[in-house]
């Protein structure tokens, strides 16, 4: 990536370096997933990073994009495999794995949702607001968002 950072930028990238991703994390938190899908996309929850529709890449050549819903995308790298992004496709609004980023920052765990589709054998011992997938979709319906 030869562009400049533009203050707040956060940039990563998959295991083998062959994609790299560059954004602005839309508020200092993680959130954590625990729906099914995103549990058998990447084997545990999703703690993902928001950057919103404003991202690059780099190796988009290497990008291979999954519809997993109706509303949703998910990105890997064709090369190595790694798991690049979710997608909320309706607002272009990316979600990035924590740990792809070489430095995220100061980011806290500050949500969990879905909540009730979370497996008994983790848990995580910070303190976050916790939200069920009912809610997750009717927070979204409200901003304008449908799922029929």
């Amino acid at each position: 990536m030869n562009e400049a950072k533009t203050s707040g930028e956060i940039s990563g990238r998959c295991l083998c370096g062959a994609v790299t991703m560059t954004g602005v994390p839309q508020r200092p938190h993680v959130e954590a997933c625990h729906c099914e899908m995103c549990r058998r996309w990447g084997g545990g929850a999703f703690l993902g990073i928001q950057c919103g529709a404003d991202v690059r890449f780099t190796g988009e050549e290497h990008i291979v994009r999954y519809a997993s819903s109706d509303w949703a995308e998910r990105g890997f790298c064709g090369k190595c495999g790694s798991n690049l992004f979710y997608c909320f496709t309706p607002a272009s609004n990316y979600s990035f794995p924590a740990g792809l980023f070489d430095d995220p920052g100061a980011v806290t765990l500050h949500e969990q949702i879905f909540i009730d589709e979370k497996p008994a054998y983790y848990s995580f011992a910070e303190d976050s607001v916790k939200k069920t997938g009912a809610e997750v979709i009717e927070e979204a319906k409200a901003a304008g968002f449908s799922f029929d």
